[in-house]
């Protein structure tokens, strides 16, 4: 089910599989999708020849239904699901009067709704379908026929037309570019609905046909393509024009494909290749793989668990009518006969069976599904309606473009994260180069003045205003005309695809494949050399102010293994020169053996820059005779026209001539961090989610953005480099790994029992909440030099093997090619109980391909939920392989969102789309799961005590409507509003206290234990409902002697006193009120009395008297005291038992929800201002020294910082080192302690015999905080104490749950003025620290938590003296505190 808008052609690829429906023709050999072609023949203007291959029409049809066919085939598709036709049986079996007790229309009625509901919302969808079509369809085209143009529609174009495009045009199909208005065959197009890429690109017609561009010329046309048949490969095109005894190679850049618009171009003339579901556009809407959430196959394993319960009872009570019948029933056979076609007992019994089938079939609720969906799609309304996730920059929502999957958004334990766009913002600057040696762009002395932004336009009037540089030197270098930095700047202007627009003169436009060239392009701009304009076979520049015109000879393209690009340009002068941009690992090895010591002082510089964490290139050029020039060129011409293996010729001919090159310097890039991805990560990380980043990049430009980011720090126990190149060698270094993380373990757990001597035992007494004594000196360590501080985690419980006792921060960085041995069958199990054991995990240098394997690997292995998070077209794999997809509407294009589940345009929204909307569609859907089950179960199961006192005759309690209208009117809404609305706490608590979305991961809220208590209290509540009424009325008589005992006032009695027990329950299970909650609940109380009067009148019964049969029966029962004392006591026995245990539950062994709660009623009534003080220490903290890094193992080799498309210039991806301030560390430096969930993970754990993340601990919190400082935990002063206390289950039934970790014996005048003596002063230990997030920090003001949680405070407070504890909290806020700095806020 999908939220449905206006369906554009663009998102063809997601909307349905495509249907190829009556283009194919009768030919089977020829109608196989295309996977019967081997190649496709097309011959220009010859319809009638083109025709006989029954290629597909233009004609899209996405639709599934028409008027005709809609009835019978989405009846055909509902009836498919098993429910359904379960109760179509029941339906059938009705009909038949021996068996059934009850009237057809107690089942009709809810399946007819049901379908009703199911058949709207799929013509709705259709419909739109159908509309989509239809505007594409209808879209006119100009087509060569017989000599001159005719407007046709898109769906009677066929393939070998010629079609005429026009500026701003939609492409109608797949076409070979034959001629256009521009110079040389050139026009440019867009590709935004192709691949999302808004930048230009150029395409060119064949030489011989470009200049066919009057019709008469073109209509004369009858070349003939032989090309690959139809295929889902954008980027790549093979084929040959013949034409005149003469053969062409057509590549990708000859064509056209459906979804382009042409741009900047008159027109242009095209031959159609491929027509309609032949497209590469519609070739690539491939089946998206459906997903289902953990609970949808739990509910359907319940389901059939239900199906055998309901048979089990059936036999039970077939089997006692048998007995009955015998013993019993055959001594009324002469007043009771049975009815003609039974004759003896065990028949009867069989058809009695089937009635009870009938009867007990509401145990298996027919509106679950749909009451399901419904739920769902109120909480996809939530995500898009969320303002707090709307970006105002870019003006994009978030978008659930799902419905199915909402409830597993609580549930998720790993995400895979793409870098660039997704982590970092993708917008590229010149930060730094080096030339012949010399580095430049370094900033100047902290310490000294500010460096001033540079101002070109003096110098340049033709510089770009937004350029940003602060070095003077280079620009120095350039004016005075040091031939190096011209030859730097002269490469930059000729090396790249940028295509340029001049608006006017002077006003120059670049439109790039990537935001890197763009960068380098605008530098080159700025420093005197201006990129103007160019033409398939020059390229114009303005150098110095002079206008120059490069001969372009060729272009040497990049690919994904070559990893650079060239270009061979001829200057004014005749000069032939090569000139070379790419990564430097490449490169470096075809310098000329000259360049060694530039080499040398180079790599250095691309060392210093990856450390920064910037994007690098190598730059060189090599110049050629007039003969290498010729004998190369040659050979490039005969493999550029080779029909096998023409990439593989291409490259080695690149190879050939890419030797011996001059080392010209180097670039670094700066793409920075997108906003609040630190502080996004660290708050997941504290809700125990396993972060990996899969990026394309090189190690060391990974690693530095694994600090920037703070998924690396310095006080992680160690970091693991994974660089083998061959299976031995990368199961060698993840046994070392294995092996140093057990070792580090074990002194760390040495350390502990050392440190636990000095350990104070002073709790609060009436809570059990453990209160660490100032001034012991046993502060969590920090880093890898652990030995100065030894950490207190919790004591681990007994491994199931020896990773599973692993504790410790480590990370794991992994690159590619040892991915690959790593990702083999007999490696996976090594890999991931090494990597799962990490913190942290990067993997460097993947592929597309790569990412999706690993998903996978972790969802196979380790039966966790996984997310997937990617912004560009390299992360479609990883996304549809994910349970979850999130695409970033970002700069690469919107593939990425067209093959996800949600979508938004930040990172930082992924915080509140899991920890707000993922954790309440869980704990809404477990909880609307719960009450849907133990309310159906209370209601079916007095049918079966009754089976026992009527002679298992089939008899129901409830008059029939009653049974039709209990599902459908009398508990529908209200449990629909609880599973819409509820909520357990405010958003920004849910943000607050990250460990509150841990009990979804460990799927503590429905599982089976869950249902099997659920059913337990709804035959608990069937038994009191049928036995109390029994019992009582049967002795009961009314105030004129008359008795009670007879079965219409034990119907009305029993219903009502049902009705009104199941409103008090999901009264007593709404932990969040709304008006609508209060409308549904009480408005299905009142609408059964309303309904039941109606039923029971004389005036239906004077209509109909052959279908009301309880005239009467509600007047007379309701106006009798001992009904109501009946019902009443009814009642209490349900509800008062689930109160009590509600409330020692709460009391001794309360939930995180709970005392988090708790804490927001003692705030609300204190209102005591609680902050934070972070003072000096916190400020002008510095970045990770390169000395700190280098101990870790990693060389800093620079790399290829690109990803090019072939033939295009996209970029891989880096990142800025950029340090979290401060004061955001110390927002995420502490968090809770739960113990039970703690011991459920292990569990969970040794179940999955896979290690845990850090053995001991719930959720390890990160360290945030750079070298040159201690951990946070550390410093007393700050935070108020170390993190890592235990609250053990026996002794902390309530965690202190405080967002602001305090000390019991610190006062504002204690607290330390800067770090040094922040870092001496001992921690007092805070047991139970929760977490503040930036977004908590930012909220002001109180908390509706709903009158639940208020009577809830109240009767705590009477009953279990909470008071006191409640203000010993406020005492500790207002005494143990530091004072509140300008930089944080007031937090009620």
């Amino acid at each position: 089910m999908t939220v449905l808008k206006e369906i554009p052609e663009k998102w063809f690829p997601v909307v349905l599989p495509l249907q190829r429906k009556k283009q194919k023709g009768l030919d089977g050999s020829k109608s196989k999708k295309g996977r019967g072609e081997e190649e496709r023949r097309v011959r220009a203007n010859d319809r009638e020849y083109n025709e006989k291959f029954q290629y597909a029409s233009n004609c899209i049809m996405t639709s599934k239904y028409n008027i005709i066919t809609f009835l019978p085939v989405n009846l055909f598709e509902q009836f498919q699901e098993v429910a359904n036709t379960y109760f179509l049986f029941l339906l059938i079996l009705q009909l038949i009067p021996q068996i059934s007790s009850l009237s057809w229309f107690t089942t009709i009625v809810p399946l007819a709704l049901v379908l009703i509901i199911t058949a709207v919302k799929d013509a709705t969808d259709d419909y739109f379908r159908h509309k989509s079509d239809n505007q594409v369809n209808n879209r006119q085209s100009q087509v060569l026929i017989r000599g001159s143009l005719q407007n046709e529609k898109w769906m009677n174009v066929r393939v070998g037309d010629i079609i005429k495009l026009e500026n701003n045009q939609f492409v109608a199909a797949d076409l070979l570019l034959l001629s256009s208005t521009e110079p040389h065959g050139l026009c440019y197009i867009e590709t935004a609905e192709l691949d999302g890429e808004t930048n230009m690109k150029v395409r060119q017609s064949v030489s011989v046909t470009s200049e066919l561009g009057d019709p008469n010329n073109l209509f004369s046309f009858d070349g003939e393509v032989v090309c690959e048949p139809p295929n889902n490969k954008l980027d790549r095109f093979c084929g040959t024009l013949y034409w005149r005894d003469k053969k062409y190679t057509l590549t990708n850049q000859n064509m056209l494909l459906r979804g382009c618009v042409l741009r900047n171009t008159e027109a242009c003339y095209g031959l159609v290749i491929f027509a309609g579901p032949d497209t590469k556009l519609m070739q690539n809407s491939g089946r998206t793989k459906f997903k289902r959430t953990s609970i949808d196959r739990l509910m359907n394993t319940l389901v059939l668990w239900i199906f055998g319960f309901l048979v089990c009872m059936g036999v039970i009570l077939a089997v006692g009518d048998a007995v009955w019948e015998r013993e019993v029933g055959s001594l009324f056979q002469s007043y009771l006969p049975w009815d003609p076609p039974v004759d003896n007992f065990l028949f009867n019994a069989f058809l009695s069976f089937w009635s009870y089938v009938i009867i007990l079939n509401t145990v298996v609720p027919i509106s679950l599904y749909v009451s399901v969906e419904v739920i769902r799609l109120g909480h996809s309304y939530f995500i898009n309606w969320d303002q707090q996730m709307f970006c105002s920059q870019c003006n994009t929502p978030a978008e659930a473009r799902t419905t199915t999957l909402n409830e597993e958004l609580g549930q998720v334990e790993y995400i895979f994260s793409d870098k660039t766009g997704t982590l970092t913002q993708n917008i590229m600057s010149f930060n730094k180069c080096s030339i012949n040696g010399q580095t430049y762009g370094e900033v100047s002395d902290p310490l000294g003045p500010q460096p001033t932004r540079l101002d070109f336009t003096p110098f340049n009037p033709l510089a770009d205003l937004d350029f940003c540089f602060y070095d003077d030197t280079l620009l120095e270098s350039v004016k005075v005309g040091d031939s190096h930095t011209h030859k730097f700047f002269r490469l930059l202007s000729l090396c790249h695809t940028v295509m340029s627009e001049e608006k006017s003169e002077g006003e120059l436009v670049y439109k790039a494949q990537s935001p890197d060239e763009g960068a380098l392009v605008t530098a080159a701009r700025n420093f005197g050399f201006v990129f103007r304009s160019r033409t398939p076979g020059t390229i114009t520049t303005t150098e110095m102010g002079q206008s120059v015109t490069y001969t372009l000879l060729a272009i040497l393209d990049f690919n994904n293994i070559r990893k650079r690009m060239s270009v061979i340009v001829r200057n004014p002068e005749g000069r032939i020169r090569l000139y070379c941009k790419g990564a430097d690992t490449v490169l470096l090895e075809r310098l000329h053996p000259s360049n060694q010591e530039l080499m040398n002082i180079t790599s250095d510089h691309l060392n210093e820059y990856a450390a920064d964490g910037l994007r690098t290139l190598a730059l060189a050029y090599r110049d050629l005779s007039e003969d290498e020039w010729e004998a190369w060129s040659e050979s490039h011409r005969c493999a550029d026209k080779a029909t096998d293996c023409r990439e593989d010729r291409l490259a080695a001919a690149y190879g050939q001539i890419e030797q011996d090159m001059m080392l010209l310097g180097a670039t670094a890039i700066e793409d920075k961090l997108q906003e609040g991805v630190p502080e996004t990560i660290a708050v997941l990380s504290l809700a125990n989610i396993k972060i990996w980043v899969l990026t394309g990049d090189k190690q060391e430009t990974a690693v530095n953005i694994g600090y920037s980011c703070k998924m690396l720090t310095d006080d992680m126990t160690e970091v693991f480099i994974i660089s083998g190149h061959t299976v031995q060698s990368v199961r060698q270094e993840l046994r070392r790994a294995r092996e140093r993380m057990i070792e580090l373990s074990r002194t760390r757990d040495e350390g502990k029992e050392v440190g636990m001597e000095g350990w104070g035992e002073a709790y609060l007494s009436g809570n059990g909440l453990r209160q660490g004594q100032e001034g012991d000196g046993t502060g969590r360590g920090g880093g890898r030099g652990g030995g100065k501080h030894p950490q207190f985690p919790p004591p681990p419980s007994p491994p199931t093997n020896l990773m599973d006792n692993v504790s410790g921060e480590f990370a794991l960085i992994i690159n590619g090619h040892s991915l690959a041995h790593a990702l083999e069958a007999d490696m996976e199990t090594e890999f991931v109980s090494t990597a799962c054991a990490c913190k942290a995990v990067i993997c460097c240098r993947v592929t597309p391909l790569q990412k999706a394997q690993v998903v996978e690997l972790i969802k196979t292995h380790k039966k966790a939920v996984t997310l997937a998070i990617g912004d560009g077209a390299n992360d479609v794999s990883m996304i549809k392989s994910a349970h979850i997809g999130v695409g970033i509407s970002g700069q690469e294009g919107i593939q990425a969102v067209l093959a996800s589940d949600y979508s938004f345009s930040q990172f930082r929204f992924l915080q509140r789309l899991l920890l707000v909307h993922g954790r309440w569609s869980y704990l809404r859907m477990c909880r609307f799961l719960c009450y849907f089950f133990y309310k159906n179960f209370a209601f079916t199961m007095v049918h079966f005590w009754f089976g026992f006192f009527c002679g298992f005759s089939a008899q129901t309690v409830y008059d029939q409507y009653f049974i039709t209208l209990y599902n459908i009117v009398y508990t529908s809404l209200p449990v629909l509003a609880m599973g819409i609305f509820d909520q357990d706490v405010p958003d920004h608590r849910s943000l607050e206290y990250p460990k509150l979305y841990e009990p979804g991961q460990l799927n503590l809220l429905f599982n089976k234990k869950e249902f099997f208590i659920c059913i337990t209290q709804g035959i608990y509540t069937s038994v009191v409902l049928f036995f109390v009424p029994y019992a009582i009325l049967s002795d009961a008589t009314q105030s004129n002697g008359v008795p009670l005992a007879d079965y219409q006032t034990f119907a009305v009695t029993t219903a009502t006193a049902l009705v009104i027990v199941v409103s008090v329950q999901i009264a007593l299970d709404t932990g969040f009120w709304t008006v609508i909650n209060h409308v549904f609940v009480w408005g299905s109380v009142g609408s059964y009395f309303t309904i039941m009067f109606a039923l029971h009148s004389q005036s239906l019964f004077r209509i109909f008297p052959n279908q009301f049969h309880f005239v009467g029966s509600a007047q007379s029962t309701l106006l009798q005291p001992v009904v109501w004392l009946t019902i009443a006591l009814a009642t209490a026995i349900c509800i008062v038992p689930v109160l009590a245990f509600r409330f020692l539950k709460l009391d001794l062994k309360p939930q995180l929800s709970d005392t988090v709660r708790y804490t927001q009623l003692v705030r609300q009534k204190k209102r005591k201002p609680v902050g934070l003080s972070v003072g000096s220490a916190w400020r002008g903290m510095g970045s990770v020294s390169e000395g700190r890094l280098g101990a870790r193992g990693g060389s800093r080799r620079s790399g290829y910082a690109f990803a090019h498309q072939e033939g295009f210039g996209e970029l891989i991806t880096s990142g800025k080192n950029m340090r979290l301030s401060s004061l955001a560390l110390a927002t995420f430096a502490s968090r809770h302690s739960s113990s039970w969930i703690d011991t459920l993970r292990r569990k969970k754990h040794a179940h999955t015999h896979t290690p845990p993340s850090a053995s001991g601990e719930c959720s390890p919190a990160p360290s945030c905080v750079s070298g040159s400082l201690p951990p946070l935990s550390n410093s007393s002063s700050v935070l108020g104490g170390s993190q890592e206390t235990p609250i053990e289950e026996e002794t902390a039934p309530v965690q202190d749950l405080q967002p602001v970790p305090t000390s019991s014996t610190q006062t504002p005048s204690t607290a330390a003025p800067n770090s040094e003596s922040a870092a001496t002063q001992g921690p007092a230990q805070a047991p139970s620290s929760s977490v503040l997030s930036s977004s908590a920090m930012r909220c002001h003001g109180g908390d509706s938590p709903g009158g639940w949680t208020l009577s809830l405070g109240s009767v705590q407070e009477a009953l279990f003296g909470w008071k006191g504890f409640a203000a010993r909290s406020g005492a500790s806020n207002s005494h143990g505190l530091p004072s509140v700095t300008k930089e944080t806020s007031q937090i009620e």
